[in-house]
């Protein structure tokens, strides 16, 4: 057969690894803001309880199947599931467009499965788990092990200055606001994407996450008078109910405050604002330009710029 037949299967194989990662990846977005075990219990409908079938957790073709209802009681299923696995899928051929068959695709295609799920918990539940952000930091520095010791070296300056970074920062703003300026998550999320992608992305990425943050965050104040989500009292499955892939049984948003005020009784006091927004989805945004798109910013940007965005070489 003609190498590009196996080529082609190979980047098929990859795009339904994306799927069916993206539905894992659904199983976790529902589960870890609730401390649930991602195993344990089988996927089920959180109206009625149905616990789905084989032929229902099929990735995407389930959801259209269904139209996007449940099989049994017939309530709505949130676009949000399929667009999780269309969303790793895609981001997993682009890992295979930038880096090619090797050590580095690795790399990305672990950081796509850590920023994914990061991204859609900030944004409904405003947190960023250490579940996913501390064993992220050491699975960035492992996996750089492969491209060598420079690279290695790399990586841990990266998750250090990462943290450092932002942790300044979060003092500066507590010094001069007098209260809680970022998120304190957000100083372990900086230093995960440092470890995969090393320092000399994180200038680039705390520029593009600032610069689109701070413009869709004001467009959004101007048309709907707030900036970021609002903050739920009742858990997304009660406004959207679970994934075909992954639906779950949610424990009432009081457990959820409960729990978080265990870890920390003070951010769990915090209420997000009309002019905040969550910022890990703009790290998370900014970490995917960079890794992906890096290389062609350098180009077609002015070379302050570019060099800026994409980072030293």
């Amino acid at each position: 057969m003609p190498v590009q037949f196996f080529e082609g299967a190979a980047v098929a194989l990859l795009f339904v690894m994306g799927l069916l990662f993206g539905s894992f990846l659904n199983v976790v977005i529902a589960r870890v803001p609730y401390e649930q075990s991602i195993v344990t219990p089988r996927s089920r409908c959180p109206k009625c309880g149905h616990q789905l079938s084989w032929y229902e957790n099929i990735p995407i073709f389930s959801w259209l199947a269904l139209r996007g209802r449940c099989r049994s009681c017939g309530e709505p299923i949130s676009w949000r599931y399929p667009a999780v696995e269309l969303l790793t899928a895609v981001l997993f051929l682009g890992c295979l467009s930038r880096f090619g068959w090797g050590p580095e695709l690795v790399l990305g295609l672990v950081l796509v499965l850590l920023l994914v799920p990061l991204t859609f918990i900030d944004l409904e539940h405003w947190i960023l788990p250490f579940s996913l952000t501390l064993p992220g930091i050491a699975a960035g520095v492992v996996l750089s092990v492969p491209l060598g010791v420079p690279r290695l070296i790399d990586a841990l300056i990266g998750a250090v200055v990462g943290f450092l970074v932002f942790w300044g920062m979060e003092w500066l703003g507590e010094k001069i606001f007098k209260k809680e300026a970022l998120g304190g998550g957000d100083k372990y999320l900086l230093a995960l994407i440092g470890a995969f992608l090393s320092w000399k992305a994180l200038l680039g990425v705390i520029f593009l996450s600032s610069l689109q943050g701070a413009v869709v965050g004001s467009l959004l104040l101007l048309i709907r008078g707030r900036a970021g989500p609002a903050p739920e009292d009742e858990p997304a499955p009660e406004q959207a109910p679970a994934p075909v892939a992954a639906q779950e049984l949610r424990p009432p948003a009081q457990e959820l405050r409960a729990s978080a005020e265990e870890e920390d009784e003070e951010e769990d006091d915090w209420v997000p604002g009309p002019t905040n927004i969550p910022y890990g989805p703009w790290l998370s945004l900014a970490a995917l330009e960079v890794m992906l798109l890096g290389p062609w910013l350098a180009g077609v940007l002015p070379e302050p710029l570019g060099w800026l965005v994409a980072g030293p070489g």
